[in-house]
C-alpha cells in the first residue's frame, strides 16, 4: 500500500531536494501540483486532503495558512520557521533524546528543524545534562554555510557573479543585527538558559555547513578536558543513525589542518568533533545544510512517520 505524498512549495531549493530523494520510492506515492495551480487555494486544497502527508516548503505565513487548508485526516511537516517552538508540534530532530523517534512517528503535526540549530542543539544539550556545563553559561555559535541555504533567489545571485564580484562574496558574515529567527528554537532545544551569540556566514559555494561553539577551560566542569566532552557526546549519539561523534584528537577530518564545510555533502550525516585543549576547546559540527539540515532530515521524519526503515531514501 502506498503513502500520497505532496510536498506544497515543490518548486523550492527544499522541495526539490525532497522530491528528488522521493522519487521512485515504491511506498510512496508522490502528488505533483500543476505549475499554474501552485498559488491556487483551491487546487492545494485538494491535494492537502488527497494527501496522506505533506511536507511544507514554504514562507512562514504561507506556511501557516497550508495548515488551515490541509484536511484532518493529512499528517504534516513543516520546513519551514512557524512551528518550531509551538508546542503542539513534535520536533523534527530524532536525535535530540531517545524518546524523540517515537513521539515524532507518533506525531499528525511534526516541525522541521532549522539547519543551523541542529548542529549547535546537538553539541550543547548532551553537555548541559550531563552538567559539565551550566546552562546559564553565555555561548557564542559561528556558522558557515553553503549559499543554497538562502533559497532560489541567493541561488540565482551567487551564479549570477562575474570574476571580480566572486571574490568579493567569498565569505559574507549576516544578521549582524544579532536576532536571528533561529534564536528561540536553539535556546529551547539546547537547554540553555539565554539565547546564544549567534554570528552566520555564507559562503562562496553551494551547499555545506560547519556549526562552531567555542568554549573557555573556566565555562565547564573544573578538569574537564576535551577527550571528557567527547566521551559524553559519543555516549549521547551511540545509537544515532546519523550522528557521528569523531575520536579526539580528530585530524583525520582535517585537510592540510583545515576543515572542510562540504565533508558530508550528499550524505544525512553529521559529524561532530571536538578541539582544543583543557584551556580553550571548540564544539564542531558539520554536515549538509540541504541534507540533514533540510531535505534529508524531512525525509528522515517521513520515514518515522510512516514506520518504515528511518534511512530510506537517505542511504
Amino acid at each position: 500500500m502506498t503513502v500520497k505524498v505532496y510536498i506544497d512549495g515543490q518548486a523550492g531549493t527544499t522541495g526539490l531536494e525532497i522530491a528528488g530523494r522521493l522519487r521512485g520510492r515504491a511506498d510512496i506515492e508522490l502528488l505533483v501540483i500543476a505549475e499554474a495551480d501552485r498559488k491556487r487555494d483551491a487546487a492545494r486544497r485538494c491535494l492537502l486532503h488527497s494527501a496522506d502527508v505533506a511536507i511544507l516548503c514554504l514562507p512562514d505565513d504561507a506556511a501557516r495558512e497550508a495548515v488551515r487548508l490541509a484536511g484532518p485526516g493529512c499528517r504534516l511537516i513543516d520546513a519551514s520557521t512557524a512551528h518550531r517552538t509551538d508546542p503542539g508540534w513534535a520536533y523534527g530532530l530524532p536525535e535530540l533524546s531517545t524518546q524523540q523517534p517515537a513521539a515524532i512517528a507518533s506525531a499528525r503535526l511534526v516541525s522541521n528543524p532549522g539547519c543551523y540549530p541542529q548542529g549547535f542543539i546537538l553539541a550543547v544539550r548532551p553537555l548541559i545534562e550531563a552538567g559539565l556545563l551550566d546552562a546559564a553559561t553565555p555561548l557564542s555559535v559561528h556558522a558557515l554555510s553553503g549559499y543554497s541555504g538562502g533559497g532560489r533567489k541567493m541561488i540565482e545571485a551567487y551564479r549570477a557573479l562575474d570574476t571580480e564580484q566572486r571574490e568579493a562574496w567569498g565569505a559574507r558574515p549576516y544578521s549582524l543585527e544579532l536576532a536571528h529567527k533561529h534564536l528561540p528554537e536553539m535556546r529551547r532545544y539546547a537547554g540553555t538558559g539565554r539565547e546564544p551569540l549567534f554570528s552566520p556566514i555564507v559562503g562562496n559555494f553551494y551547499k555545506g555547513m560547519v556549526t562552531q561553539i567555542p568554549l573557555f577551560g573556566e565555562q565547564v566542569s573544573a578538569g574537564t578536558a576535551p577527550a571528557d566532552v567527547r566521551r559524553i557526546l559519543a555516549e549521547a549519539y551511540a545509537g544515532a543513525r546519523f550522528v557521528d561523534v569523531l575520536p579526539f584528537p580528530a585530524d583525520e577530518a582535517l585537510d592540510g589542518g583545515y576543515l572542510s564545510p562540504t565533508a558530508c555533502n550528499g550524505t544525512n550525516r553529521l559529524e561532530i568533533a571536538v578541539f582544543g585543549n583543557e584551556r580553550r576547546m571548540l564544539l564542531s559540527a558539520r554536515y549538509d545544510n540541504l541534507g540533514k539540515g533540510a531535505a534529508g532530515a524531512a525525509v528522515q521524519n517521513l520515514n518515522l512517520m510512516l514506520g518504515c526503515d528511518e534511512a530510506a531514501g537517505l542511504e
